[in-house]
């Protein structure tokens, strides 16, 4: 394996853009492979901002392409492969990038890029000045392409390349197969849900400005006013001025924000059950199946058998968690002779809960003491063994 001697020649800041532009596009597509489902979810609401929404099923498969392509070319970059046409990728993906981006934040359409998946949360516009230090950055490269000069010999850098289409593909493959390596969301695995839901004493909320449309009844005169120059100029004092229609609520400062706010679990009539199943003192099994259409039938057969013994052995509890309507549960439960709970919960928490459909929780005292995606679901006598026999 050859390195090329020329290498001496690149001069600093051409090897620190290329650097640096490496190492972030591989840890921007890596952290978003841990979760190429959860990265799927925030296409579509893309899709749906475009008008787009054909493209909703081809989701997953861009999101884990995406995600390999950013890893793909920060890599080929650090090795010096084919620089031309991999600097040129990069500068047209930055510039896609950062035309989503602004497009969000100056329109406040998709308030969450995914730009690093639910690792490190940025704003539209943080998103956006982060694609424009990266396209400066890759500027750089682009006008200095012939100073940037390989490790390797052509023959091996091509071979180095394809093992890293290879490994970049199948991370975002393994992980939408076997849930996340790293769990960054909040139903991660020794997470106490019911904890996670509250706002502690003390803890500052949102903070709103009013804005007063006013009319005076003799003169017509009109005035805009905020609710802090509403109250300090005492206008609201005479009788003469008016306040037209409802004021207009801004958020002003974000407060507290628990992790968990819009989970809230309900029989087929309505009645919450949200507390009772996450104060459960003993074991309970909660599989959640958001889309019961789309389902695996087969793990569905398979974790009824299992809610049936540990029901019949350890009188344990199994629910199913959907987002269905009652009517088209109790269907799907007639079809599969589904002989659990079911109850009923928006889409948005049970995605968030578990990126799989199904994929169960072990909860108990409404701490997740483990969970699995449904193409890993233990054994019935493994998950006796290491639970159940222990309680």
């Amino acid at each position: 394996m050859k390195t090329k001697s020329n290498n001496k020649s690149t001069p600093w800041w051409v090897w620190a853009a290329r650097i640096f532009v490496g190492l972030l596009f591989i840890f921007s597509g890596l952290i978003k492979a841990n979760d190429p489902l959860g990265f799927s979810y925030k296409l579509e609401e893309y899709f749906e901002v475009f008008h787009l929404p054909f493209l909703n099923g081809f989701a997953l498969s861009l999101a884990i392409l995406l995600c390999a392509l950013e890893m793909i070319l920060g890599f080929a970059l650090l090795i010096g492969v084919r620089a031309v046409s991999i600097v040129w990728g990069l500068l047209l993906l930055v510039i896609f990038f950062g035309f989503l981006t602004f497009y969000s934040a100056y329109f406040k359409v998709v308030q969450s890029c995914g730009c690093f998946g639910d690792a490190i949360a940025l704003t539209p516009w943080q998103s956006f000045g982060k694609d424009l230090v990266f396209m400066l950055f890759i500027l750089v490269l682009f006008f200095n392409l012939k100073k940037i000069k390989p490790l390797f010999t052509a023959k091996t850098g091509d071979r180095l390349l394809i093992a890293a289409i290879v490994v970049s593909v199948g991370v975002g493959v393994y992980t939408y197969s076997f849930l996340p390596v790293i769990d960054f969301l909040p139903y991660k695995v020794g997470a106490n849900i019911p904890d996670e839901m509250k706002i502690p004493p003390g803890a500052k909320p949102d903070e709103y400005e009013l804005t007063y449309h006013l009319k005076n009844k003799k003169t017509k005169e009109s005035k805009v006013m905020t609710n802090t120059d509403y109250l300090k100029s005492n206008i609201w004092k005479e009788n003469n001025w008016e306040v037209i229609g409802q004021p207009e609520s801004r958020l002003v400062k974000v407060g507290y924000t628990p992790k968990i706010r819009d989970l809230s679990i309900a029989d087929a009539q309505g009645n919450d059950y949200t507390k009772e199943l996450l104060s459960n003192p003993f074991y309970s099994v909660i599989v959640v199946a958001y889309n019961l259409q789309k389902t695996d039938a087969e793990a569905i057969s398979r974790l009824n058998v299992m809610a049936i013994n540990l029901k019949t052995n350890y009188n344990t509890r199994t629910v199913l968690l959907t987002s269905n309507s009652p009517a088209s549960a109790q269907a799907f439960a007639k079809e599969h002779n589904w002989v659990s709970e079911i109850f009923y919960a928006d889409d948005v928490p049970l995605k968030t809960m578990m990126r799989a459909n199904p994929g169960i929780f072990l909860l108990k005292n409404g701490t997740i003491i483990n969970k699995w995606h449904y193409h890993s679901i233990p054994k019935y006598d493994e998950l006796v063994k290491q639970y159940f026999q222990q309680q």
